[in-house]
C-alpha cells in the first residue's frame, strides 16, 4: 500500500525528516505521533501528492512517488482519502453540492449516479441532517463526518487523516474514531497522524514517531 525507502522530506527547502523508512501493508491501521513541527503533516503531504520526493525510493496504490508527474496527482487522489483537521468544507455550498462537487471534479456523470454515491455515504458516516444544509449549520462532529463522507466517495483503497479529531471534544473524538475503526474493519488501510495518545491506547495500530528529523516504529505503552 506504501512503501517509502530513504526517503527525504524538504518542505520549502527545510529537511524535515531524514533517512524515512516506513512501510504499510493492505489491512493496517497506522498512527503518526509526534509534537507540532516534527513532520506529521509533510509526511502525509508527500504520501497524497502534495510535496515532491526529494530523494529515496516511495510508491503508494501503486504510484512511483519518484515519477510522479502533476497531471498525475488527481490520478492519485482518487485512489486515496484524505481527512484534515479543520474539515475543509467550502462553506458557501451543501452537503451534497460539497460531495457532488468531487464526484464531477474526478469523472463521474449522471445525477441519479452522483445523487446515489451521495446518500450512501452520508448513510455510512451516520449523517442524518438533511443534505441541502450548509455546513456551519452542522456540528464539528456533523462536519468531520462530512469530510469522511467526502473522503469515501471514490473507494479508497486508503484513508490519510490529519489530526481529524484535533478540533473535537473527547466524546465527539471518540465516536470519530469508532468510525474510522468500522471503516477499516470494512477493509479500509488508514494512516492518522494524532497527537491524542489516550485514542491510540483505545484504538491500537501499528505506531511511527516523528521526532528530532527521524521516523521511527514504537512500541505501546499498556
Amino acid at each position: 500500500m506504501i512503501n517509502l525507502q530513504n526517503v527525504t522530506i524538504v518542505n520549502e527547502k527545510n529537511t524535515i525528516l531524514t533517512d524515512v523508512n516506513f512501510r504499510v501493508d493492505v489491512g493496517e491501521f497506522v498512527f503518526l505521533i509526534g509534537k507540532t513541527g516534527t513532520g506529521k503533516s509533510s509526511l502525509l503531504k508527500l504520501l497524497y501528492g502534495d510535496l515532491p520526493l526529494h530523494s529515496g525510493q516511495g510508491t503508494i496504490v501503486g504510484f512511483d512517488l519518484n515519477k510522479l508527474k502533476d497531471k498525475e496527482i488527481p490520478l492519485l487522489r482518487r485512489k486515496l482519502g484524505v481527512v484534515f483537521q479543520d474539515f475543509k468544507l467550502l462553506p458557501d455550498r451543501t452537503l451534497f453540492d460539497n460531495l457532488s462537487f468531487v464526484l464531477k471534479a474526478t469523472g463521474w456523470k449522471g445525477k441519479t449516479k452522483i445523487k446515489e454515491r451521495v446518500a450512501e455515504v452520508l448513510e455510512l458516516v451516520n449523517v442524518t441532517s438533511s443534505d441541502q444544509k450548509f455546513p456551519f449549520e452542522l456540528s464539528g462532529g456533523e462536519q468531520q463526518r462530512v469530510a469522511i463522507a467526502r473522503a469515501l466517495l471514490n473507494h479508497p483503497e486508503l484513508i490519510i487523516a490529519d489530526e481529524p479529531t484535533g478540533n473535537l471534544d473527547p466524546e465527539t473524538s471518540q465516536e470519530i474514531m469508532h468510525l474510522f475503526r468500522k471503516l477499516h474493519t470494512g477493509g479500509i488501510s488508514i494512516v492518522m497522524a494524532t497527537h491524542d495518545y489516550n485514542m491510540i491506547v483505545k484504538f491500537p495500530g501499528k505506531i511511527f514517531q516523528c521526532d528530532q528529523g527521524r521516523l521511527n516504529e514504537v512500541v505501546a505503552k499498556k
